[in-house]
């Protein structure tokens, strides 16, 4: 027991925990109308699209680059969601462009004069980094996020099922769409820095695509999303540190392992 429990003496664990506690269960409630709305490649490019902000900050001489990476990833997610509902070219096609310019551009900038190196922590990330006041500011995004899906999720809802329908119940179509897809990439910027540019669209997606194979209605999707996200989260953690592993791969293998189960017990 004392050597199952060793972890906890930790203050960087303890403090890992509680910021996967309310990170992943937080990209899982996003996921569910991700999957709902097939926007599982947009999450994508937007997460690619971090490499950019970051080296428009380094540009800039911006010593702070999250702020930098927030502003460029709304106005990303902004142009594409404008793309993805018009009709000028095909919508994977548009926005993997826009993935790999996003890629190709901040490799570029960040990597002259072979600085790359400082910051490949971006693609794995390190939610082990996390700080007490970075806890705090994570807590905050969790309680606002969770506030304007409380008081929206209906017209979130009824959009991804059918924009026509919400329309016509006099609902905001358009600013809910474009509400949504900032509210995404505000969410996904704070937390590359933690996750991964690489690994933060399987946690977001994940969570959400495994309830699906076994939820039973609405309800029992979106809180399976949030109950798978808080398992991994615990699990993967514990999984990490016993085996000497980076935790957000480990997490990320937990929530594979639920999709993967729950899909064979769909299949039955």
């Amino acid at each position: 027991m004392e050597w199952l429990l060793s972890w906890w003496q930790y203050d960087f664990m303890r403090t890992a925990l509680w910021a996967l506690i309310m990170l992943v269960p937080l990209l899982a409630m996003l996921g569910t109308l991700v999957v709902n709305n097939g926007m599982a490649f947009f999450s994508d490019a937007l997460g690619h699209s971090a490499l950019t902000g970051v080296a428009i900050g380094v540009v800039l001489g911006v010593s702070e680059h999250r702020w930098i990476m927030i502003v460029f990833a709304v106005v990303f997610a902004l142009l594409m969601n404008a793309i993805r509902h018009s009709r000028i070219a095909s919508t994977d096609t548009v926005i993997g462009v826009f993935s790999a310019v996003g890629v190709a551009l901040g490799l570029a900038l960040l990597s002259r004069g072979g600085n790359f190196s400082n910051y490949q922590s971006l693609l794995i990330g390190d939610v082990l980094s996390i700080t007490a006041s970075e806890l705090w500011v994570l807590g905050g995004v969790l309680i606002a996020t969770t506030i304007v899906w409380l008081l929206l999720f209906n017209g979130f809802h009824a959009v991804s099922i059918s924009p026509a329908m919400a329309r016509s119940k006099g609902m905001a179509v358009k600013w809910l769409d474009n509400l949504f897809v900032v509210l995404v990439a505000v969410v996904v910027m704070l937390a590359i820095r933690w996750v991964g540019l690489l690994l933060i669209n399987a946690m977001l997606i994940l969570p959400a695509a495994a309830s699906r194979n076994v939820a039973r209605g609405m309800r029992g999707y979106h809180l399976l999303a949030l109950v798978f996200g808080v398992f991994s989260a615990v699990l993967g953690l514990l999984l990490a540190y016993f085996n000497a592993v980076a935790t957000g791969p480990m997490v990320i293998l937990v929530l594979a392992a639920l999709y993967f189960g729950t899909f064979l017990m769909r299949e039955k």
